[in-house]
């Protein structure tokens, strides 16, 4: 099939003559995402699309990020990670996307397991903070690759990271409710790391290792004031300074799905 700029976004037969095999065209470019089916057939779950531009922007303007070494084009091998929140008006499920740093979709974030009655309770009441939510981490063929469970939280949030078969990976434990949040990343009960925010808004935070150095960073990016106050959407850029051994590096990755979660659901706004 030949395409150009003026191609919508969707699912084509394969532009190398693959038999039954639909490629994701971003509307610029052919990706690596594909999906088994006959040409014309859309999947249900289409890959999120970005526009390159704006998430460059995002990450060079609003974060203050510059380019650095292109990664193996995975959730786990990415030196950045572009974290944005589906906008709704009312938030009833999370869901998020994630690109590199050049816009290319290579992953998501979804809640599972809410029943109706909890998205009711969501709908009329700010109840979240006491309810357990459990998300999946997922590639960009939807598999996931790591499951968040955060337990119901009265003050302090505590979130478990699991892979999908349930083995434990670790937890990311709330430290303190007042001044500057911090949290400690601990595996079988020892503290291998803390995320700490660089202000009592809890927007910025710094990630370090046992030895308090700091081996990552995440940037809330400015989303515009409409959506600020209008929507429940959340975007962030997550900067890993260098190459992380398991399981830090799953819990980092973590991580940036994490704060949202944790503490972001809770209040909306400037905090």
């Amino acid at each position: 099939m030949t395409t150009h700029p003026n191609t919508p976004a969707g699912w084509y037969a394969d532009p190398q003559g693959t038999p039954n095999l639909l490629r994701w065209w971003d509307g610029a470019q052919w990706t690596e995402h594909t999906h088994p089916g006959q040409p014309g057939q859309v999947p249900q779950q289409q890959a999120p699309v970005a526009d390159p531009a704006k998430v460059q922007r995002q990450v060079q303007q609003q974060a203050g990020v510059a380019p650095v070494y292109a990664g193996g084009g995975t959730l786990f091998s990415e030196p950045v990670l572009v974290v944005n929140q589906k906008a709704k008006l009312i938030e009833l499920t999370n869901e998020y996307s994630v690109f590199d740093q050049h816009g290319r979709t290579i992953g998501s974030v979804v809640q599972v397991g809410q029943s109706t009655l909890k998205k009711v309770a969501r709908f009329v009441s700010s109840l979240d903070q006491f309810m357990t939510h459990k998300l999946e981490i997922r590639d960009a063929q939807g598999q996931p690759h790591l499951v968040l469970t955060r337990p119901a939280k009265f003050i302090k949030s505590r979130v478990l990271v699991t892979r999908p078969d349930g083995q434990p990976v670790g937890e990311i434990v709330q430290q303190n409710a007042i001044g500057k949040i911090n949290f400690a990343i601990q595996v079988n009960g020892q503290q291998i790391g803390a995320i700490k925010a660089e202000n009592w808004r809890a927007w910025n935070f710094a990630i370090v290792d046992h030895t308090d150095t700091e081996i990552a960073r995440i940037t809330k990016t400015w989303e515009g004031l409409a959506k600020t106050m209008f929507t429940t959407a959340d975007n962030y850029v997550l900067q890993i300074h260098r190459q992380l051994p398991d399981p830090l590096l799953s819990l980092v990755v973590a991580t940036a799905l994490t704060v949202d979660t944790a503490l972001k659901q809770d209040a909306r706004g400037f905090g």
